[in-house]
């Protein structure tokens, strides 16, 4: 219990006796004391001396006590009010107390009495303290946990709402309760005509809604009740079919089904991904095919030559041994002709091997590369194509070129394009430069191939790496192979270049990275 030290009292009384000796009283025993001698002037000390406690008469010229205490109560609540009362008062004392009165005594006040009221009014105010400050720490405890809850919960929504998944919930009767943005877009449906309403089967087939529990049930796709990357098919709101790939668990209280919760990843943008990279594939055989059917006649030629000798001097070898046994000075003659036919033959071998090399439809092999080797076997094919076209060829290839690494048939098909698309720009002859040569400094293997045709016009120079974009007439290209060169390159974290004008022929320059570069060829095919 505290003590009366400090303890603001107020006494209104109208007879001045009656307050000094209370006044004394109560300073006596600790009390802090004002005196008012009206309910007027006890209401403007009020204001003033703020007390704890008040002390007022019934009975009071002016503003009875009865007044000074509804005027106290409604001003200042917390204030405690004793009534002092005369014996023959008691209804008015019943009164007091209904309006919130602390406690009455009566008089004549008795000093006793007086302390017991006193201390009443002190432990009652005190505990109305205590708990208007436990209130507030519970509201102030309830408010933070409120909030914090509000937090929780919208940061959760946020989450569904905004994941790129679509996400679905049902309650344990099926009845669809969560469906995000995701899956309005996917499907097409609106939240208000779904939520509540529709239930899961709704998004299915009959056929395929039955498959979805069946495999849901098992556990073959990550145990009962739960589905993992589980590929099926969903119907949007014009019954067109949605592939996609779910993940879903039913929720479980107390061994029984709560509920279920999906998530639904669309495969439409997937397989259209997949389709273009295997029609890019394709496109890039396309290029490749065509690349060797520009080269079928003149390696025909090219083949046709070494065959024409050897046919020759294996006549004339047979011709002799016809005639008798083959006499000791034409040994060395024959053994001149048999190496002959050796280099020639292994000539044509070196030609077919290069065409197989460049036609065959392989998987990407990413490895050292040795460039010198790839500018040999292309000149091999490219050789007599530049013989037919009155071309010559002039070549500054450095000895021993470092290795890159990457797939050797994709970079020997964009060097074929760019040398054919040299011959292409030479249709009256021509020389054709073909350079060369690593950077120390940058590491880095340069290829230029310099021709002295035609040239690009100036507003085709911005177009010429488009896929399909071409300047040849028809039926002489599709405008595949810069577009088909560029990506290669790309692709091995090297860099190809133009620089053209008009009338005064074309460069284009290709620089490899002799590191290991990023490698993701599309399609996983040449």
């Amino acid at each position: 219990m505290t003590t009366a030290d400090q303890w603001p009292v107020l006494i209104v009384d109208d007879e001045k006796d009656i307050r000094d000796v209370t006044a004394l009283t109560l300073m006596d025993a600790g009390y802090v004391v004002e005196t008012a001698a009206d309910g007027i002037e006890g209401l403007a000390l009020c204001e003033q001396f703020a007390p704890r406690i008040v002390i007022t008469d019934i009975r009071m010229p002016g503003m009875n006590g009865i007044q000074v205490l509804e005027t106290i109560k409604q001003r200042y609540p917390d204030t405690e009010v004793i009534v002092a009362t005369a014996f023959g008062e008691m209804e008015t004392a019943i009164r007091a107390l209904q309006l919130d009165a602390s406690d009455f005594i009566t008089k004549p006040i008795h000093t006793e009495a007086m302390m017991v009221a006193l201390e009443r009014a002190r432990h009652r105010y005190t505990t109305r303290q205590q708990l208007k400050d436990y209130t507030r720490h519970l509201e102030k405890g309830l408010s933070l946990t409120t909030r914090q809850l509000e937090e929780t919960v919208a940061f959760q929504d946020r989450l569904i709402e905004s994941s790129m998944d679509g996400i679905l919930g049902c309650d344990g009767s099926g009845k669809v309760i969560a469906f995000n943005r995701s899956m309005e877009r996917m499907l097409g449906f609106g939240r208000t005509e779904v939520l509540h309403q529709a239930a899961l089967e709704h998004f299915f087939s009959p056929a395929e809604y039955h498959r979805f529990q069946d495999d849901l049930a098992a556990s073959g796709h990550g145990g009962p009740n739960r589905l993992m990357l589980y590929e099926t098919c969903l119907q949007d709101y014009h019954k067109k079919p949605v592939p996609v790939q779910l993940s879903a668990t039913v929720l479980m209280e107390e061994a029984q089904s709560a509920g279920l919760v999906c998530f639904f990843r669309d495969l439409r943008r997937i397989h259209r991904l997949e389709q273009e990279m295997a029609d890019q594939a394709r496109l890039l055989h396309q290029d490749k095919m065509m690349s060797l059917g520009r080269l079928a006649a003149s390696v025909a030629h090219e083949i046709n030559n070494p065959l024409s000798g050897i046919l020759n001097y294996i006549r004339l070898m047979l011709r002799a041994f016809k005639k008798g046994p083959l006499p000791a000075d034409r040994h060395a003659q024959f053994a001149r002709y048999l190496a002959l036919v050796e280099t020639e033959t292994d000539r044509c071998s070196k030609i077919v091997s290069s065409l197989l090399t460049f036609s065959r439809r392989s998987p990407v092999s990413v490895g050292p590369v040795s460039i010198n080797e790839i500018l040999d076997r292309s000149l091999v094919l490219a050789r007599h194509r530049l013989e037919l076209g009155n071309i010559s060829l002039v070549t500054r290839i450095a000895d021993h070129l470092p290795e890159v690494s990457g797939d050797a048939s994709q970079l020997q098909q964009c060097l074929l394009n760019l040398i054919f698309n040299a011959v292409d720009a030479m249709s009256d002859g021509g020389t054709l430069t073909l350079n060369a040569t690593s950077e120390e400094n940058a590491k880095t293997v340069v290829i230029q191939v310099t021709d002295t045709g035609i040239g690009i016009r100036a507003e085709d120079m911005a177009h010429i790496f488009e896929p399909f974009y071409t300047t040849k007439q028809e039926g002489h290209g599709i405008g595949l192979g810069l577009s088909t060169t560029y990506g290669i390159i790309d692709r091995h974290g090297g860099s190809l270049t133009a620089a053209s004008q008009s009338g005064h022929g074309s460069t284009f320059e290709i620089r490899l990275p002799v590191q290991a570069p990023i490698f993701n060829p599309p399609g996983g095919a040449a």
